[in-house]
């Protein structure tokens, strides 16, 4: 582990302009006191309320990203901060953008055969009836570019997902129909070049939403997930390769869903998971040993390997 001050003066990027403003200053408050700790040097910054340049202005050595969404996670701050030569946490351009997308990260992973639910692209003029044909009831309805459930509808008949389609498309032009896995759903941390130990999710709700990722009290996360060894393992293999698979590296999430087979299908990446005091990834880290300062010490270290 290196010392406090080899790192330099760092700013926590948390806040911003996306639909997730205020999971993001959730995460980012954590994230500041851990390090601030563990006597590290590092300050608050929102970029909705000041330019980027002020980073330079204020000689700051590194970045320690915490926002969600688009316009953190999604590449266009990680472009930003490579044109100015500064070293940040998480993915590098490509894979943020990839990730962002659930669309191309599904087109990716359908080219490598990596396991994702079938899907259909919505329009305005869709044919919902043909939709219902090729997937199945119930679906998801998605839109491509947004995260934390935002936008997200569970469709039971074909007169609701014209309705989910617009619900979905509020959030986003691009809009996408899932087939439903009907099963459970797990999620891997990724840390470095390690699968942390699986979590598995239960809610009472339809599915777990925005109110079961953040303010619910029911949802559940079991660690152990349930798994024996060496089936966990080839989860975590499975999720390693989604991760990669998008060029994505320092940490991050991925989002699975298995059937009542058991057969496991990747839902999506996480380049800038929550780190609130209901978050996955920090959850994991303690099921591994890693306490939460450790955790944010360990991704700070590894800011500038994304490049």
């Amino acid at each position: 582990m290196s010392g406090a001050t080899d790192f330099g003066k760092v700013a926590v990027l948390f806040g911003g302009r996306s639909a997730e403003r205020e999971v993001s200053l959730k995460s980012g408050g954590m994230v500041l006191s851990a390090l601030r700790s563990r006597g590290i040097d590092a300050h608050a910054f929102d970029p909705r309320d000041c330019g980027l340049e002020r980073l330079i202005e204020q000689r700051f050595a590194r970045v320690f990203i915490a926002l969600h969404g688009r316009f953190g996670e999604d590449g266009t701050l990680q472009g930003a901060l490579d044109y100015l030569g500064l070293p940040y946490t998480g993915s590098g351009v490509l894979a943020s953008a990839l990730a962002m997308d659930k669309l191309r990260t599904k087109l990716v992973w359908r080219g490598l055969g990596i396991p994702s639910p079938e899907y259909v692209m919505l329009a305005a003029d869709s044919d919902w009836a043909a939709v219902v044909a090729e997937l199945g009831l119930p679906l998801m309805v998605k839109p491509a570019r947004e995260g934390s459930s935002i936008g997200i509808s569970k469709v039971e008949s074909v007169e609701r997902l014209e309705l989910a389609y617009l619900a979905a498309a509020r959030h986003d032009a691009t809009v996408i129909a899932e087939r439903f896995i009907d099963g459970y759903e797990l999620t891997a941390a990724i840390l470095g070049d390690e699968a942390l130990p699986l979590i598995r999710l239960e809610t009472p709700r339809v599915f777990y939403d925005y109110e079961a990722k953040y303010s619910a009290s029911d949802t559940r996360y079991l660690i152990p997930c349930g798994l024996d060894g060496e089936r966990e393992r080839e989860v975590q293999a499975l999720a390693l390769s989604a991760f990669r698979a998008l060029g994505a590296s320092g940490w991050g999430r991925v989002d699975l869903m298995c059937d009542r087979a058991g057969r496991a299908y990747c839902l999506e990446v996480n380049t800038i998971p929550g780190m609130t005091d209901h978050s996955l990834v920090p959850m994991a880290a303690r099921a591994r040993g890693i306490a939460f300062d450790e955790l944010v010490v360990r991704i700070l270290e590894m800011a500038g390997t994304n490049t």
